[in-house]
């Protein structure tokens, strides 16, 4: 015979599981909006707001990191990594416009494919800024956002992705260098 019981303590895991998984995928949207919301302020050259937001998603992320870290299997909710791949664009995107850095995948404490994820999204708001720095007549920082996707290019190509989404992110760096270095070619002419 079935023992009852013990289905009805499994009933009460799988709702707990539920439960904790559905917060995770609530709290990992603010996450990606506050992040979204930081790219689009850096871009309007709005870095205090873009700091707040940033900060804001960084909390949310380790009140998650914890809760995930407490209940086998969580960490395999993709909106969380999601979330964390969107906040490591905004990061470095912020990073890159106030210093023109890079952080490491070691300063923001991720998972090497939400870094590498995030990066090769990072290249496509840097060859939107390049556009920007164009239209303003800055050569400079276009050769420089220039040479900084080109060296992201050279680090990925490093890798193996196989078929993976991560192959078809970094595939996206090589067209985000090319539209950088049209943008260079034009600003050069000038």
């Amino acid at each position: 015979m079935i023992d009852k019981k013990e289905f009805k303590k499994m009933a009460s895991e799988m709702a707990d599981f539920d439960e904790k998984r559905e917060e995770i995928i609530k709290k990992s949207r603010e996450i990606l909006k506050s992040s979204k919301q930081a790219i689009y302020d850096v871009h309007r050259n709005d870095l205090n707001y873009s700091k707040k937001k940033i900060d804001s998603a960084k909390k949310i992320i380790d009140v998650l990191k914890k809760s995930i870290s407490k209940t086998k299997g969580l960490d395999a909710v993709g909106a969380f990594n999601a979330g964390v791949e969107e906040w490591v664009e905004a990061v470095a995107y912020f990073e890159f416009a106030k210093n023109g850095n890079i952080p490491s995948k070691k300063s923001l404490n991720v998972s090497t494919e939400v870094y590498l994820g995030g990066l090769s999204d990072l290249t496509g708001e840097l060859a939107r800024r390049a556009v920007a720095k164009a239209i303003e007549g800055k050569k400079d920082d276009v050769k420089k956002i220039r040479d900084t996707i080109e060296d992201i290019y050279g680090q990925f190509l490093k890798f193996n992705f196989r078929n993976s989404d991560l192959r078809k992110k970094s595939d996206s760096i090589k067209w985000n260098l090319k539209k950088a270095e049209e943008v260079l070619y034009d600003v050069a002419k000038k």
